[in-house]
């Protein structure tokens, strides 16, 4: 199975740090060769967008299979790599939910996501309140307090995220 980046991530951070996300502006600009405007025609209608990226940074000897503590923090529980959202996937894609400012040709302007200048993009999605959970959200308390400055502070996702307390 191979994919091909619909895009890259222009601009934005260029440092992979954990928090503070939320205040990040890039852009993420299609591929001219294999889509033209219209991919996009629409997409400035939503007010978020999904964003399906690789994490092509993380070195195939930093993959995780098994269980960790998150951010290696032991005060937190070990949990496995499918119940976090760390960077070392065994397939390294990430999936963020960002605020669309402006779509402009093949240039779509967002801002909260994390990912930095130069990442491969594979997919893009508007998102809709209806693919949102249903039902009761439930999550740990080490992941409230992990998540607690993820966005902070210039917070532009749709959840809110309790203090955080470590």
């Amino acid at each position: 199975m191979e994919f091909e980046p619909v895009g890259m991530v222009v601009g934005g951070r260029t440092e992979v740090v954990d928090d503070d996300w939320g205040r990040e502006t890039a852009v993420i600009r299609l591929d001219g060769l294999r889509f033209g405007p219209e991919a996009l025609y629409g997409l400035e209608d939503f007010s978020h967008v999904e964003v399906v990226y690789h994490f092509d940074r993380v070195p195939v000897e930093k993959i995780e299979t098994g269980a960790r503590h998150p951010r290696g923090n032991p005060d937190w529980p070990l949990v496995g790599i499918f119940a976090q959202r760390g960077k070392n996937r065994p397939n390294r894609m990430g999936v963020s939910r960002c605020r669309v400012v402006r779509v402009d040709g093949l240039d779509v302007h967002v801002e909260g996501l994390d990912a930095v200048d130069g990442t491969p993009v594979l997919d893009l999605k508007p998102y809709m309140a209806e693919f949102g959970p249903r039902g009761e959200l439930r999550q740990p308390e080490w992941a409230t307090a992990l998540m607690g400055d993820y966005y902070a502070p210039g917070a532009s996702n749709t959840s809110s995220h309790g203090p955080k307390s470590l």
